[in-house]
């Protein structure tokens, strides 16, 4: 090929680094080895192809830019997603469009996104459209990356979310290893795929324990404090009440100690309380909340990878990618009474 029409393309082909490494060494970005900035810039000389000059300002993204769609409001546990998959694109050099915030649930953007110009590929997060308008955008060519899915997506739809069945058994074992055997759940909303996971993990703790799953012990909330603070009332209302509640969100988490404190209910010593997520929220309740950490930021840098190989034109072998979750133990649970 003649001197000075080679590609990047052609230049990550013939050393075997990815489109995003040969970009940062262009334009005398950090974050690449050293052996392999050598490698690139020996391919770019023989090759031919010129390096642009670094006065020119930040990198362009080779393929476009990357649409990040999270139609929420970005506290901690969204934003904590937002800034890790903004943080690792700049790495990347990539830029980002941010949609967010929850007037953006109401637009279409999914059916108009393959056509925005200058979007070369999509994160969205906990999409509230159907699997099937999102399935939708694999037909349209477009590549994109789902963070924790809300609903059930094709296997070749490529999808990062933490191992909620396994967090929600951690915790329910936890539990029942303390004698609790009467356990109220606060789970979230009956159609979403987390919701289901985790119910599943608590049911197959209560199963090892050899404790027989009660419906009537279960509420399927918004995860908001208010939500938790309704449902916890209702538990605590059973006769006879719940010794231990566990909420599959730390904010409804809260909302139950505020129903333990309206009845008087001294925690743990009356009553145990578990959370999921480990947001700062979990470290400012009096006592300390027990819950389950997720891996927010591994879970947004991990979006990125996938996405970045799917712009390279690789092959996933693993779509759908499970991030471990780890039981915090603090000072909401304790024997029961």
């Amino acid at each position: 090929m003649p001197r000075g029409r080679v590609t990047v393309r052609e230049v990550a082909a013939a050393t075997g680094v990815s489109i995003a490494t040969v970009s940062r060494v262009l334009n005398q970005q950090g974050s690449v080895a050293p052996e392999t900035r050598e490698l690139v810039e020996r391919a770019v000389s023989e090759l031919g192809l010129r390096a642009p000059s670094p006065r020119g300002g930040t990198a362009k993204p080779v393929d476009g830019a990357v649409y990040v769609r999270c139609p929420y409001v970005l506290t901690d546990y969204f934003g904590l997603i937002v800034s890790s998959i903004a943080e690792t694109l700049d790495r990347h050099g990539r830029q980002v469009i941010l949609n967010a915030g929850e007037a953006a649930a109401q637009e279409p953007v999914l059916s108009r996104l393959p056509a925005q110009r200058g979007v070369g590929g999509a994160i969205l997060i906990l999409p509230p459209e159907p699997a099937e308008e999102v399935v939708r955008l694999r037909a349209r060519r477009l590549p994109f990356v789902v963070v924790d899915p809300r609903t059930t997506l094709p296997r070749d739809v490529a999808s990062v979310s933490a191992a909620h069945h396994s967090g929600a058994r951690q915790v329910t074992a936890h539990l029942t290893s303390l004698g609790h055997t009467r356990i109220g759940v606060i789970a979230g909303p009956r159609e979403w795929l987390a919701a289901d996971a985790r119910l599943s993990g608590h049911s197959a703790a209560l199963a090892e324990a050899g404790i027989l799953p009660d419906s009537a012990l279960t509420r399927h909330v918004e995860p908001t404090v208010e939500q938790g603070r309704r449902a916890a009332a209702e538990l605590l209302s059973l006769t006879p009440r719940p010794t231990a509640l566990v909420a599959f969100n730390d904010k409804t988490a809260l909302g139950a100690l505020h129903a333990a404190a309206d009845r008087d209910l001294s925690v743990p010593h009356d009553l145990s309380i578990t959370g999921f997520d480990d947001i700062d929220l979990s470290r400012a309740t009096t006592p300390q909340l027990t819950t389950v950490r997720q891996p927010l930021q591994e879970m947004g840098r991990m979006a990125v990878s996938l996405l970045t190989r799917l712009l390279d034109r690789h092959q996933l072998e693993a779509l759908h990618i499970e991030l471990a979750t780890d039981l915090v133990i603090r000072g909401t649970t304790g024997r029961a009474p």
